[in-house]
């Protein structure tokens, strides 16, 4: 059985911070991705029904993070992060502040100093956060906007993201056969767009449909919605040669946007781990890395990228 999920909360006023303790069911270098590389962040950080969107992202000592909160009416927030000291998946510090689109900051709004400590507990990881206001004024400010319930919806989003995922991979495998498919995301039509397909290709399903509410529930997690609960969250169909499709719906509830950039990976499944990680160099050599090849707690060695001609591969190798 796993752990409970720890969820400290503290305001200090007397020194104008706050705390947080939060633990996560994922290893140090997933969750440390999940909070330094912006195409997961754009995933979680926003409380929904807000989306993150990354304007630009350069994580280096020195650099920076622009994004907006945008909300279901297309009204926006912008907010900058400059990154000041980083001790790969173990810590790093920023400047976080309300911008402008441009990145300026806005000097009627607070600003606050980051600090995330990353802690390895084996199957589970500890980030320790503490922010740090000029003021006390700026800090009773920020926590009257929301802070503490917009935060902790946006862990919840990657919480449920992660479990998802996982549950998702690890039914995929059964067998160490090569295996090459068609991964498709769509934004909660799955159903229909399989279920156009399969009359097309006079197919049918591999194991039927599963869905969103078959992932077991984690300790701490809140409850999914109804609606999310009937998304696909897995569905395979054979098409022609032996070649097939697989889909899932991406819930905005939980943070994740589909375009046209994200929608189809070409998923890769090799026989073996060398095999794999020969794949993974090779294809992703000037392209942009989404996920580095690494053991995942679900048993697989994984890995996703965009090549250098712009086409999404994910490389996943498993033993039965």
């Amino acid at each position: 059985m796993k752990k409970a999920i720890l969820f400290n909360f503290e305001v200090d006023k007397s020194n104008n911070q706050i705390k947080v303790e939060r633990t996560f069911q994922a290893p140090t270098e997933l969750v440390w991705a999940a909070w330094t590389e912006s195409d997961i962040l754009d995933r979680w950080w926003a409380p929904k029904p807000w989306v993150a969107k990354t304007k630009s992202m350069d994580f280096r000592e020195g650099g920076s993070w622009i994004y907006a909160m945008i909300g279901p009416d297309d009204e926006k927030h912008w907010s900058r992060v400059d990154y000041l000291r980083i001790s790969p998946e173990k810590f790093f510090s920023a400047l976080d502040g309300f911008c402008d689109q441009e990145g300026n900051f806005n000097p009627s709004l607070p600003k606050n100093k980051w600090e995330n400590t990353f802690k390895d507990l084996g199957d589970e990881t500890q980030v320790d956060i503490l922010l740090t206001f000029d003021t006390l004024e700026d800090l009773e400010k920020i926590i009257a906007m929301g802070f503490k319930e917009g935060f902790t919806a946006g862990l919840e989003n990657l919480d449920q993201y992660i479990a998802a995922q996982f549950f998702l991979r690890k039914q995929n495998k059964t067998n160490q056969l090569p295996q090459v498919s068609t991964y498709l995301n769509f934004p909660g039509n799955t159903e229909e767009a399989f279920t156009f397909y399969k009359e097309v290709f006079q197919s049918d399903f591999t194991n039927g449909i599963r869905r969103f509410e078959e992932v077991p529930a984690e300790p701490g997690q809140p409850p999914m919605s109804e609606s999310v609960k009937q998304l696909v969250l897995h569905v395979e169909l054979p098409i022609l040669g032996g070649h097939v499709l697989m889909g899932t719906d991406a819930p905005k509830e939980f943070g994740m946007t589909v375009n046209t950039g994200n929608n189809m990976h070409i998923n890769l499944e090799p026989d073996s781990r060398e095999e794999a990680k020969r794949l993974f160099d090779e294809l992703s050599s000037g392209g942009k890395i989404e996920m580095p090849i690494q053991d995942m707690f679900w048993g697989a060695y994984f890995g996703s990228f965009q090549d250098k001609y712009g086409i999404n591969w994910m490389i996943h190798y498993q033993k039965k």
